[in-house]
């Protein structure tokens, strides 16, 4: 599936490149009307990430995404900086379908799988940005990619499988925001690792080749932030290209 993602500063579309808040692209775009393109086009789910709210929880854009989501016309994903379960009931309150969560799902994992006992897994996406070192190690990166946490994602991942984990948007961190190609290898070895989990795609999707190249991986969606909003393709050219891949 095709997911296109909108990230959101104080009411405003964004782009920061590699997780930087000083390397700030701003669009002249209103968030609901984004919406409504990228329905149009046929998209079915949106990404969000509220990086007012990943900064100051207390600054969550709850009024602008409950007006995302009250349009009815796609399913939502959102995250940024959950940290709470407070936080957690409120997307959900407001008719988000799933809650992206990140450093958390790291740091704290028995509180996290707590939650998907308490709402059900489907509910949650675990996000997990990585980098890849010299030896291989897939290890997790978090606060907004500037810590290490030590963590492989092999290992994470195992734990959060008893609780029924379906959704994983994996992030290879020195791909993300630079238009130069995804890492095809990362996800063909994750699915095939990790079958019963669907897999995102995120981070360094420029083309339409890109998205094509995907398709032998298996992965279950394709995030799409940074190429859509500059135009290299549209919303309704990747579903198709999509679709049609899968019917071969």
């Amino acid at each position: 599936m095709i997911i296109p993602a909108i990230d959101l500063i104080d009411g405003n579309v964004v782009r920061l490149y590699q997780g930087d808040y000083e390397q700030k692209t701003q669009y002249q775009l209103a968030p609901v009307d984004v919406v409504h393109n990228y329905a149009d086009q046929g998209a079915q789910w949106l990404h969000i990430v509220d990086l007012t709210g990943a900064k100051d929880t207390d600054k969550r854009q709850l009024s602008l995404i409950k007006d995302m989501v009250a349009t009815n016309r796609m399913q939502f994903q959102c995250g940024g900086g959950i940290r709470s379960e407070q936080d957690v009931q409120q997307l959900l309150d407001i008719g988000v379908a799933r809650v992206v969560i990140g450093s958390l799902a790291v740091k704290e994992p028995e509180l996290v799988q707590s939650w998907m006992q308490k709402y059900g897994a489907q509910h949650f996406v675990l996000a997990l940005d990585i980098n890849i070192n010299d030896a291989g190690e897939k290890r997790i990166a978090t606060h907004g990619w500037q810590q290490d946490s030590g963590v492989e994602l092999s290992t994470l991942l195992q734990s959060y499988l008893a609780f029924g984990v379906e959704q994983v948007l994996c992030t290879d961190i020195s791909k993300d925001g630079t238009l130069q190609g995804p890492n095809h290898a990362l996800y063909q070895e994750m699915v095939q690792k990790f079958p019963a989990v669907n897999w995102q795609a995120s981070g360094g999707i420029g083309s339409l080749n890109d998205i094509e190249q995907l398709k032998p991986t298996k992965v279950q969606g394709v995030i799409l932030g940074r190429a859509l909003l500059e135009g290299k393709f549209t919303v309704a050219q990747a579903i198709e290209l999509w679709q049609n891949q899968g019917a071969q």
